[in-house]
């Protein structure tokens, strides 16, 4: 688990480069460009213009913070107020670490799902055993019926149990197995152990669900396997992040997903929430922001302008799902597009595609696999902008072997930069609306003001494995807040303990 304090700025060092050229091996896999064009623009200039539309100097990015804030406070006041839906989790208690007993988890989120045992100890033992393990999916159950994947799922879940060993595991006598289900799909959460499905995405179209209470079928498939367990909590990847950090850190407040996708929740006051009413007014609860459903006033460039129309879901707000609990990827929305790892990376194409048509990035031709959507990852970004060679000779591979290109020591320093501005925005928007959270928490507490630490649970291999994206994020962070409040900051990388976080959850809401 690693931790960023916020005391200082973070200073960012651009390597010096130097030339390097390959041999041409091969030329099959060109298009030509068009000999005839009209006043060509050079690279230099849609670059140039490019960095402009991308720009997030710190009076914009408080605007940023500033509008994601109101659309908090309008979330909280009435359902559909705003771009961010601010959903209530039913999560009214957060471990302690007095927690005791066998509690399990249970993740379906994609062609996999992954169980867990965890033993807890209390305050004195903690975790005292855990043990995980995952489950691929056949295909045919992603399509075929609700009995016939929940009973996948069930029987799996009854195999797992057998496995245990006794003298590590010890269920009490008396009670039944507890189990957290984290469900990443669109559903309408109604309790804290109930919710129903709104829609089937990533490939799944499990006929006879939609409309239906999701605990309920896996509740029922594991009474017909005779497994004596059922559902405690129902949650998503962030509130497990949230939670199982909690349970080792008290000061975490926020819990954040940088990953393929993002999302963000954290720990609101239930008498700043005027959308509850008079149900509940005292105490602390955990809001689901949706901050991916965020549009206004973003640095939108024409990249991200035609990205956005040629996808699923063109500039959407995706308010037809107001209550959906889960980050969902056909309704992946314009703050998302500009932060999340799933499409830097096809940006960045986008961007180089044009350089390549409108000059001579790479002379006279246009790599064919710039044509494609999505051919470059995010992960490609990293690894050359991770390129401190004089000469750049990372990049240069990988523009050979993956662009058949002999990219010249110009180009190279073109494409960097290409990827430092993609990548640079989409840190600095996301520090933006960490502040946003940040600030709406210390509104009602003072936390930051006077003096106490305020914990970041991060998760999400964007997150985890882009130096440079993570650097951008807190630089913007400890502009926006400024010195003395960053310095009650702390941002934890908190890896693959929303599974704990999701037991944990079912300890304590146990009916036990």
């Amino acid at each position: 688990m690693s931790l960023i304090m916020f005391a200082s700025p973070v200073v960012v060092i651009t390597p010096t480069v130097r030339s390097l050229t390959f041999s041409s091996s091969r030329r099959s896999n060109y298009t030509v460009m068009s000999a005839v064009r009209s006043e060509p623009t050079s690279t230099c200039s849609v670059l140039t213009k490019f960095q402009k539309d991308c720009a997030t100097p710190i009076p914009f990015l408080r605007n940023v913070a500033d509008a994601i804030s109101d659309d908090m406070r309008a979330g909280l006041a009435v359902e559909g107020g705003g771009d961010l839906d601010m959903i209530l989790t039913f999560v009214d208690a957060l471990p302690s670490g007095n927690e005791e007993g066998l509690f399990y988890a249970l993740d379906l989120g994609g062609t996999n799902f992954r169980v867990r045992s965890v033993q807890l100890g209390g305050k004195e033992e903690r975790v005292v055993a855990n043990e995980s393990e995952q489950f691929s999916i056949p295909h045919e159950l992603m399509v075929g019926t609700s009995e016939e994947l929940f009973g996948f799922i069930a029987s799996k879940l009854a195999d797992f149990v057998a496995k245990e060993k006794p003298g590590r595991f010890r269920l009490e006598q008396g009670r039944k197995r507890e189990i957290g289900f984290t469900f990443s799909f669109p559903v309408k959460q109604t309790s804290i152990d109930s919710g129903t499905l709104i829609k089937w995405t990533k490939g799944f179209n499990v006929s006879g669900m939609e409309g239906k209470n999701v605990v309920a079928c896996l509740n029922k498939a594991m009474e017909a396997h005779r497994l004596d367990m059922r559902v405690s909590a129902l949650v998503n990847d962030g509130v497990g992040t949230l939670a199982g950090a909690r349970y080792w850190d008290e000061d975490v407040m926020v819990g954040v997903i940088l990953g393929t996708g993002t999302n963000a929740c954290y720990v609101e006051q239930k008498n700043a929430i005027p959308k509850l009413q008079s149900k509940f007014s005292s105490g602390t609860t955990i809001i689901n922001t949706e901050w991916g459903g965020f549009s206004k006033i973003l640095p939108r460039t024409i990249f991200d302008q035609e990205m956005d129309e040629e996808s699923l879901n063109p500039g959407e707000h995706c308010h037809q799902f107001l209550y959906c609990f889960f980050t969902v990827w056909v309704w992946i929305k314009l703050y998302e597009k500009m932060i999340s790892g799933m499409y830097l990376g096809e940006i960045v194409r986008r961007v180089l595609l044009q350089m390549c048509e409108t000059s001579d990035l790479f002379g006279q031709f246009v790599p064919v696999k710039l044509s494609t959507p999505f051919a470059l990852r995010t992960e490609d970004l990293c690894k050359m902008q991770e390129d401190n060679t004089d000469d750049l000779v990372t990049v240069g591979s990988f523009l050979h072997n993956f662009l058949e290109v002999e990219a010249n020591l110009k180009a190279r320093r073109r494409v960097v930069e290409v990827c430092d501005t993609v990548v640079q925005r989409g840190g600095r928007l996301a520090g933006a609306g960490i502040v946003a959270i940040l600030e709406k928490i210390e509104k009602d507490t003072d936390r930051m003001a006077s003096g106490q630490r305020t914990v970041v649970a991060m998760d999400g291999a964007l997150y985890e494995k882009y130096p440079q994206y993570r650097r951008y994020m807190q630089d913007a962070l400890v502009e926006l807040l400024g010195h003395h409040l960053s310095s009650h900051v702390a941002i934890k990388h908190t890896k693959d303990v929303s599974g704990l976080g999701a037991a944990l959850l079912a300890a304590t809401n146990s009916i036990y």
